[in-house]
């Protein structure tokens, strides 16, 4: 059963209110906020001679917004360098449950020739943004060229018009149709859709397993629903949208339709090749510069077979600008991918599906200093449907590596690449091998929560923190980070997306409070100036700590964090440097010193030729106490465990003790007990390990790191 979403007014507009009010009135509806102006056109350059702005009515007989459905034939890419998103919607025509969300009420809104004197000139379409869908209202004044032809977005079909006034919704989103130069098609997909999308690199020297695998991953992603496109990156001093000699083209965006595994028959075979393909079908968004090389529609292997023989193995081009490739072929031109993967709100979740938590948060200075406060937090549940990556993720780095950010690299697919990148460059510049700040004046304010990547040491645990707990043996992991879109400033002279991305540290598993000092880095996202970030890992059972940062400290905005995972996770925001006591606490003394424990291993639990105990190790300080889990059989346990003790008595010694898990109950093994100074750096300790007090027990040792300090916040 799926969750009703909440839908907000895009500019405080409401469909129904504007629509009732212009039916009474008798009047078609003209957008105040978007008027049929050259301000609603550009920002930067004059609209072409003889331009003028007619509504469907003007421009054919008998007007529809849908004529026989909705396909992807219906999009036909317009003067406008918009591609990245006439693929996105490319991808959202195929799928009837996305294009309904986008297109509501789409029967309710369709032209009745009968009744004409209920018409209006208002239509409406929804976007996903930071979170929440946008109902944004347009009228029905479209710009046409001097020779009648709609200027920007058009169907094949001259008398259908739901894409150019979806077209039209999203630039008044967007704050002008030239807004729409240059852009990432994964922004739109996500705004098409609220999916979360994970983009994926080809690797052209990758081993053909490696190959079969990604082939795999796409294959499931396609079958899941996921929204899948790609593109071809231009190397240093080649030209954007340039046209490959097999026809493809550089920069530009793709839209896969299909992901197919074939057999072929005894005939194909005779011609020799192997019995199985992997083919891909992909849609170039223009409708024209088709792909020319093995399986294009004049290439020997299409021509040998029958249009019977093609149908009955699926290999079935359905709309213009449609073309098969072989994977192989696919691998060897095109550099990038990205999977859209869709999320449903549900109130039950199946075991398959992933659940996704949320939090708002905020890239802001210090209280005292000009800005605003940190957004409020919200946490929600959804489902996701994902199509499963086989990719391996990176592993836990070192500390203190250095970030370099991917800048200028996202799927641009306009008739230019726009301000966008110049602007990052220049940033990057700024801060080029340096180990300070760039430009600006480091705020050792440690209230501040804009404290850049992790290259800038003094600022960069000042930003936002976000706790979740892995409680099984192992959990897979996707997260995404999104800024506030900045796409509406263009007309302002900005617009350009901040360089973000995250760290993801593992904690003590009982802290409660911020981190204070970077100790174990689990995952590292890379940094890049799109709107979205994604990384997938797995990481094994503890407590984490996500730290969501723009490259350079300073930068303000609002941002979205999206975890998703197969199991309950709580996601929550760390706003305290101390952990507030409890109502007990509050008649206590107040800690004195804080101290770390990180019980790395035990060794020799088990004699030789022995069966080894199920063991778990219980670590003691003062009234607190936490235990690992158990690991069964094991005589030298793993337990990599990190703990965080405010005490109030440093003189009292911590005691680790090892249990041995039994039938009806579990028997202490031995115990090791451990004395820390008040200050002190990273210690190392190996301890012997003492029976119980009758004597009996295991023998061994632990191996056991400690850090103490009389400031309370510096662990």
């Amino acid at each position: 059963m799926r969750m009703p979403e909440r839908v907000s007014d895009f500019q405080g507009q409401s469909f129904h209110k504007l629509r009732r009010d212009c039916l009474r009135r008798g009047a078609l509806f003209k957008d105040p906020l978007f008027p049929a102006t050259a301000q609603s056109l550009f920002y930067k350059r004059e609209p072409p001679l003889g331009l003028t702005w007619k509504r469907p009515k003007e421009i054919c007989k008998d007007p529809r917004l849908f004529v026989d459905g909705i396909s992807t034939r219906d999009l036909h890419q317009g003067s406008l360098g918009n591609c990245w998103m006439v693929a996105a919607i490319s991808c959202l025509a195929s799928e009837p449950s996305l294009w309904k969300k986008v297109i509501p009420d789409h029967v309710e809104q369709e032209w009745n020739p009968k009744r004409l004197d209920l018409y209006a000139g208002i239509f409406h379409f929804r976007f996903w943004r930071l979170g929440r869908w946008m109902d944004v209202v347009v009228d029905d004044r479209l710009p046409v060229s001097g020779d009648g032809v709609l200027l920007f977005c058009r169907s094949a079909t001259p008398r259908e018009f739901w894409s150019a006034l979806l077209e039209k919704a999203y630039a008044k989103l967007n704050g002008c149709y030239e807004a729409l130069e240059g852009g990432n098609t994964a922004e739109a997909l996500i705004d098409f859709t609220g999916g979360v999308s994970e983009p994926l690199s080809l690797d052209r020297e990758a081993h053909i397993l490696q190959r079969r695998t990604f082939f795999q991953t796409l294959a499931k992603a396609h079958e899941r629903k996921a929204l899948i496109t790609c593109s071809i990156r231009p190397a240093e001093g080649e030209t954007v949208e340039s046209v490959l000699d097999c026809g493809l083209v550089r920069g530009h965006a793709y839209g896969i339709t299909a992901v197919k595994k074939v057999r072929l028959g005894e005939k194909q075979l005779k011609m020799g090749g192997t019995s199985r393909l992997f083919m891909v079908r992909m849609r170039n968004p223009w409708g024209t510069t088709h792909w020319t090389g093995a399986w294009s529609q004049r290439s020997q292997q299409w021509q040998q077979m029958s249009r019977a023989e093609r149908e009955k193995m699926g290999l079935v081009v359905r709309d213009v600008g449609e073309f098969w490739m072989d994977f192989q072929d696919f691998c060897h031109y095109f550099t990038d991918v990205v999977v859209c993967r869709l999320v449903e709100r549900a109130l039950l979740w199946p075991s398959s599906h992933w659940r996704e938590v949320r939090c708002y948060g905020e890239w802001a200075p210090a209280p005292n200093t000009p800005g605003s406060p940190p957004c409020t937090i919200s946490h929600t549940s959804y489902e996701l449907t994902p199509g499963k990556n086989n990719m391996k993720p990176r592993g836990p780095e070192k500390r203190g590596n250095r970030k370099e950010a991917r800048l200028g690299e996202s799927q641009h697919g306009g008739r230019r690449r726009g301000r966008q990148d110049r602007a990052v460059k220049k940033v990057m510049e700024d801060d080029d091998g340096g180990e300070g700040d760039g430009g600006w004046t480091a705020q050792v304010d440690k209230r501040s929560r804009c404290g850049g990547c992790i290259n800038h040491r003094e600022t960069f645990l000042h930003n936002p923190q976000f706790m979740f707990e892995v409680r099984a043996k192992e959990e897979e992991v996707l997260i995404c980070l999104q800024q506030e879109d900045r796409r509406v400033r263009r007309k302002d002279g900005g617009g350009e997306n901040l360089p973000i991305g995250f760290e993801v540290l593992k904690v003590e598993v009982n802290r409660c409070s911020r981190v204070q000092c970077v100790v174990e880095q689990a995952a590292s996202s890379i940094y890049m100036d799109s709107r979205s970030v994604t990384l997938r890992a797995t990481l094994a059972t503890g407590r984490y700590v996500v730290l969501p940062t723009t490259f350079l400290p300073g930068a303000t905005g609002c941002f979205l964090l999206r975890l998703f995972s197969h199991s309950h996770v709580r996601l929550r925001e760390l706003r305290e440097d101390l952990s507030p006591p409890s109502l007990f606490q509050c008649f206590l003394p107040q800690p004195t010193v804080v101290t770390t424990v990180h019980l790395r291993r035990a060794s020799g639990l088990s004699p030789p030729k022995e069966k080894a105990p199920d063991v778990y190790a219980v670590v003691r300080c003062e009234n607190d106490t936490i235990r690992t889990q158990v690991f069964k059989a094991e005589g030298n346990p793993e337990f990599n465990l990190r703990t965080i003790f405010y005490r109030r008595h440093p003189d009292t010694h911590i005691s680790i003790e090892l249990w041995g898990r039994g039938l009806l109950w579990d028997s202490l093994l031995s115990v090791a007990r451990l004395q820390t100074t008040e200050s002190e750096r990273t210690r190392s300790h190996v301890i012997d390990l003492r029976g119980d007090q009758s004597g009996s027990g295991c023998r061994g040792c632990v191996h056991v790191e400690t850090s103490s300090s009389v400031c309370l916040t510096d662990l």
